[in-house]
């Protein structure tokens, strides 16, 4: 029950984007605002809560080469991604969404084996804060290439419940897993993030916010950090 509630909270949060773009106002100023804070958090939690942990249970040659191995994962499939459709397209901002978000819905999956929702709530807050300006930023996008809000809004509420039954997958497929592996998987997921972060958010961010982008990806860090201490407490 646990993980169905957090993984249709940091998923629905794409719709929660996709709804205010559509029906709210959204400059691109704030856009590359929120984009950033919200990378900002999940870079931070993406290294503390996956891949830090890791050297509890493995070497850190198998982090290096686990952690690059999701990065280049992530990387070629983007590639691909963007050879096909484009960065401007609505098919290509769908196709980055939902890439973006299966690794971290695996990862938030896999780290709710044998956990309560306080553990993971970093993640998943963290989570939660970079779907709703991704589904923020699609959404707007779609819309600029003229398709009809109800189309948009439906394929947000299908990429939401795709990404639930990821994190589903992640924590039922893995839930006998010996701990390294999940270890494994979770430092795979975080080099997938990070890459995420690297050519997915923060170029946008950037593009949108310019040096404003910098300050907020700090912000979005200090709240994640804020939030890990105030459950240390």
């Amino acid at each position: 029950m646990t993980l169905l509630a957090v993984a249709a909270a940091v998923s629905l949060a794409l719709v929660l984007g996709a709804l205010w773009a559509l029906y709210g106002r959204l400059g691109d100023r704030t856009e590359g605002f929120i984009l950033a804070a919200g990378g900002g958090a999940l870079m931070f939690s993406a290294v503390l809560e996956l891949i830090v942990p890791a050297q509890q249970f493995i070497s850190l040659t198998a982090t290096g080469l686990t952690l690059m191995i999701g990065a280049g994962t992530f990387s070629l499939i983007d590639y691909l991604i963007d050879k096909r459709w484009g960065d401007e397209g609505g098919v290509g901002f769908l196709a980055a969404a939902t890439l973006d978000g299966v690794p971290e819905n695996l990862a938030l999956g896999v780290a709710l084996i044998g956990a309560g929702f306080w553990d993971v709530a970093g993640l998943a807050g963290a989570i939660f804060l970079s779907n709703v300006p991704e589904g923020a930023s699609g959404a707007k996008g779609m819309r600029a290439i003229g398709w009809p809000r109800g189309r948009i809004l439906a394929i947000w509420l299908g990429t939401a419940l795709f990404l639930v039954v990821a994190a589903v997958a992640g924590n039922l497929l893995f839930r006998n897993a010996p701990q390294e592996y999940l270890v494994l998987m979770r430092v795979f997921a975080g080099g997938a993030i990070i890459a995420a972060l690297a050519t997915e958010i923060f170029p946008k961010a950037y593009r949108r916010d310019h040096q404003m982008a910098g300050i907020a990806t700090a912000l979005g860090l200090l709240a994640a950090l804020v939030l890990i201490h105030s459950m240390a407490d």
